[in-house]
């Protein structure tokens, strides 16, 4: 395959637009010193798949990563939507992301 050959069809994962393939939530509370972030992307792997990787932690950390795969983008697609329901009912909510960087 040539890297200058137009993508196939069924690789629709690169069409998402970056909300809907990534999803970033904060749950802050001063009174309890909390201050949590988790993060859900969907990327493909190597093999085919879609990976679902999550990052949660403390803000300000590495934090920690699990990586779940799907053999389709609609079953990881379904798993974003259900693990972002949750956190968002246990308090969660959208970040507020500083402005990406203006490229020169």
């Amino acid at each position: 395959m040539s890297l200058d050959a137009a993508p196939a069809a069924t690789e629709t994962l690169a069409m998402l637009t970056p909300e809907a393939a990534a999803v970033h939530l904060h749950r802050v509370d001063a009174a309890r010193n909390m201050r949590r972030f988790y993060a859900l992307t969907l990327e493909p792997t190597l093999f085919g798949e879609v990976a679902l990787v999550r990052v949660w932690g403390r803000i300000g950390t590495a934090g920690q990563t699990m990586t779940s795969t799907f053999a389709s983008e609609n079953a990881a697609c379904a798993a974003l939507a259900r693990l972002a329901g949750q956190k968002r009912r246990r308090g969660y909510h959208a970040a507020k992301l500083p402005p990406a960087a203006q490229s020169c």
